[in-house]
């Protein structure tokens, strides 16, 4: 009986990522959606929020979120390789397996630097989780005569958030600029210095764009101006009402549900919002991510957003690749 039904649950598995296995070809960019439910939330179906592109044979990380560790080894991707980490925010949803991430690259070995880039808060971070490492490391260091701290391997670097595109990072393959988005309200970013962003990646195939969490943002239309690709939060925000109140009868967010309800309305994309900064910024196909609610039709997230947007419209799905 275990054996059937493990053999059940591949066979399920399998049906759900038959787009798997795929190769990682060097002269094109591609797009992998390693986790798509929006947050925080997980469930069988979907990962917390976590992308990836793949330039050159290199990966670059988008977001962190629960689940990314696994992803990445289902992707086909070895987590030793990814040197480069992009938060768009610092909820946990969008970093929870940062820790799991850095921990065990570095047990498993990885001798070069890993970066991770974000708002602000992002250094600390990074320091916060090698300090969550220490007890692991403190006994490798004695029981497996390691040579490399994780501290000399993994820091933060701060992504200034400015209303005008800013480059945080280039090389030879690929330039990434960010922008502030409109996730956090001002009254709110008048008592905290945190900061959200979304990032543009030019390759010399594609321009891909991930707008972060967000509510509709001029300044996330500047930076996709022209992007072939952008990947954009999508909530289906009366569906979601439902589910939402089944969450708190069953003990969620009982320190406040109606606040934790207004951020949610208030500091996410609809998917006809979703439509409308896409065909603003003129942008030839949209991937709907970080979907709430997770378990409801394609069709209905693609009508919302055909309203307001006549090009490409993908609902994003865990591994699927693009």
């Amino acid at each position: 009986m275990l054996n059937r039904r493990r053999f059940l649950h591949s066979a399920v598995l399998a049906s759900q990522c038959s787009w798997l296995p795929y190769s990682y070809a060097a002269d094109a960019t591609k797009l992998v959606l390693l986790g798509t439910q929006g947050g925080p939330n997980f469930s069988l179906m979907r990962g917390e929020t976590a992308s990836m592109l793949v330039i050159n044979d290199q990966p670059y990380l988008i977001d962190c979120g629960y689940g990314t560790l696994r992803a990445l080894l289902q992707s086909g991707m070895p987590f030793l390789n990814v040197g480069h980490v992009f938060l768009t925010h610092l909820h946990d949803d969008h970093n929870a397996d940062l820790p799991a991430l850095l921990g065990h690259q570095w047990t498993q070995g990885r001798i070069k630097p890993t970066r991770i880039f974000g708002p602000y808060g992002t250094d600390q971070l990074v320091q916060a989780v090698n300090l969550y490492n220490q007890a692991n490391t403190d006994i490798r260091m004695v029981d497996e005569a390691r040579s490399v701290q994780p501290k000399d391997l993994f820091a933060g670097t701060v992504i200034e958030a400015s209303a005008e595109p800013v480059t945080a990072f280039s090389n030879d393959d690929v330039k990434v600029t960010a922008i502030e988005n409109a996730h956090y309200p001002t009254e709110s970013k008048a008592k905290i210095p945190y900061r959200s962003l979304a990032y543009r990646f030019d390759s010399k195939d594609r321009s891909i764009v991930f707008s972060g969490d967000t509510a509709y943002s001029d300044n996330l239309v500047k930076l996709a101006h022209g992007a072939d690709v952008l990947v954009c939060e999508a909530i289906e925000k009366e569906v979601y009402r439902a589910t939402y109140e089944k969450r708190v009868a069953n003990g969620a967010y009982a320190d406040n549900p109606e606040g934790v309800w207004n951020h949610i309305i208030g500091t996410h994309t609809s998917t006809t919002d979703a439509g409308r900064m896409a065909t603003a910024a003129g942008v030839k196909t949209l991937v709907l991510n970080h979907i709430i609610p997770g378990d409801i039709e394609d069709s209905i997230f693609i009508a919302s957003a055909r309203k307001t947007f006549q090009g490409e419209i993908i609902v994003g799905k865990d591994q699927m690749v693009l």
